[in-house]
């Protein structure tokens, strides 16, 4: 009977515990009934066709599998009178919200939530950031703050407000999922926008829409999803609005977006390339290719340098860098620290103006009759460019041996080799000169071409 006496006291302080902690969860009426009125539901009509969502990735860069169906998605030809969401920023009437929303929209409505119905003239729009700005004819509008620094971290109580499906104004709450989050982008090595990640329900329609902290900020705008469904799966993106001020600013002004530019094609360092280089562990965004006549070929970046901090900022991994960069004003003076060849060192960089993407042009090669094979698994040809684009010169690799140092190291067929141990390979009489030079069980960085990207990785010569 004591037994019983005891369990049942256990049970009954479990269930105490359970009610206090569920009292003690964030009570968000207050939030949502104050900031409501400040979202709009918007509706773009007339767009059809395909278009560029913003977030692809260039041609050769590999997509994180878990991004495939958001790009598809998001690249799908768009239907007659799309929704979306947006929220007023500014009393006489600007509008906040997604680019993918409005896109090339012949015709722009806008209901406030008092019913009312606007059209809207389009101010700017920016691609790269995945955000456009409205402005209606009205004013003493309800408006929202956006907050100058997010001061997010992983774990805290995030509420979103939008149109899902259409359904005015449903409000979804859960929790910050991860921060700085990157997604390739189809304009440029890597992604301008540092995705703030959360597991809060956002389905289509929510896209341009706020996402809140529990103080009533604004700390992000809602952009994307991935889903297998098309519906929530808990993995859900928004753009930070420390971003969004400077897009905004400069929408405002210029109805366009000026973004810094470094001329520089990134990966990140994994533990084999941190000890070929001598790095104390992996860290950094490593430079696999300069564009030429660019800013950090001026300033003296070298392929092979790992770009360790920019200003005052650490570098941890290569998505780090891009937002950084493009946060630059262009023609800004920087300091960069670079690893090269194991080195630390300053370089002064003088931060050009993003371009536009440039078209993509098939480079045709011609490759010499002259094969070598080595001890690193290969069996190679000389390769020369004659396309405008692509390395200049090197060695094809033709065949890769199963479980050489080669194949350990990812090679394939088709790779182009243009560095070895921080070697320029121009033919295979420099390969074969290098290679002939290289010590077992020692760590080396190798440089190829993939599909027209510059990639680096690690390989080992094994007993």
């Amino acid at each position: 009977m004591k037994r019983y006496v005891i369990l049942w006291g256990m049970i009954y302080s479990l269930l105490i515990a359970g009610f206090s902690h569920a009292e003690g969860l964030p009570d968000f009426t207050d939030l949502i009934e104050r900031h409501s009125p400040a979202v709009v539901k918007i509706t773009a009509v007339g767009r059809s066709g395909p278009r560029s969502s913003g977030h692809g990735a260039p041609p050769g860069q590999p997509i994180p599998e878990i991004f495939r169906e958001l790009l598809e998605q998001r690249q799908m030809p768009r239907e007659q009178g799309s929704l979306g969401t947006g929220f007023i920023i500014d009393s006489e009437g600007y509008i906040l919200t997604n680019d993918h929303v409005v896109g090339v929209a012949n015709e722009i409505k806008v209901v406030l939530n008092d019913q009312r119905e606007f059209e809207a003239k389009l101010v700017g729009r920016d691609e790269r950031s995945d955000l456009a700005l409205l402005k209606i004819d009205a004013k003493h509008l309800p408006t929202l703050e956006l907050a100058k620094n997010e001061n997010l971290k992983v774990g805290q109580w995030v509420v979103a407000i939008g149109s899902p499906y259409g359904l005015d104004y449903s409000a979804s709450a859960g929790i910050v999922s991860a921060i700085g989050r990157a997604i390739p982008s189809a304009h440029s090595e890597s992604t301008y926008v540092p995705f703030i990640q959360t597991d809060v329900a956002i389905n289509p329609g929510n896209s341009g829409g706020p996402l809140f902290n529990l103080k009533g900020e604004v700390v992000g705008i809602n952009s994307q999803i991935f889903s297998p469904t098309g519906s929530s799966v808990g993995l859900s993106f928004a753009i930070p609005s420390s971003l969004a001020l400077d897009v905004v600013s400069q929408l405002k002004d210029k109805g366009r977006v000026d973004r810094g530019w470094l001329g520089v094609y990134l990966q990140d360092v994994d533990k084999g390339l941190a000890n070929s280089m001598g790095l104390d562990k992996a860290r950094g965004a490593l430079v696999s290719d300069v564009a030429e006549s660019g800013p950090a070929d001026k300033a003296g970046i070298q392929v092979g340098d790992v770009i360790v901090k920019f200003q005052d900022q650490g570098i941890n991994h290569s998505s780090d860098l891009p937002h950084l960069v493009g946060r630059t004003r262009p023609n800004t003076k920087v300091a960069m620290t670079i690893m090269r060849k194991g080195k630390e060192q300053i370089i002064q960089v003088k931060v050009g103006s993003l371009p536009g993407s440039p078209d993509e042009v098939q480079a045709q090669t011609t490759l010499s009759n002259n094969t070598s094979k080595d001890l690193l698994g290969l069996s190679l040809v000389g390769f020369t460019r004659t396309g405008p684009n692509g390395p200049s010169a090197g060695v094809q690799v033709k065949t890769v041996k199963p479980d050489s140092p080669a194949a350990k190291a990812g090679l394939k067929a088709g790779d182009v080799i243009t560095q070895l141990a921080f070697n320029e390979i121009n033919n295979l009489n420099d390969y074969q000169k290098v290679v002939g030079g290289l010590k077992k069980n020692e760590s080396y960085a190798v440089r190829f071409y993939r599909e027209g990207r510059a990639v680096f990785r690690s390989i080992i010569i094994e007993n």
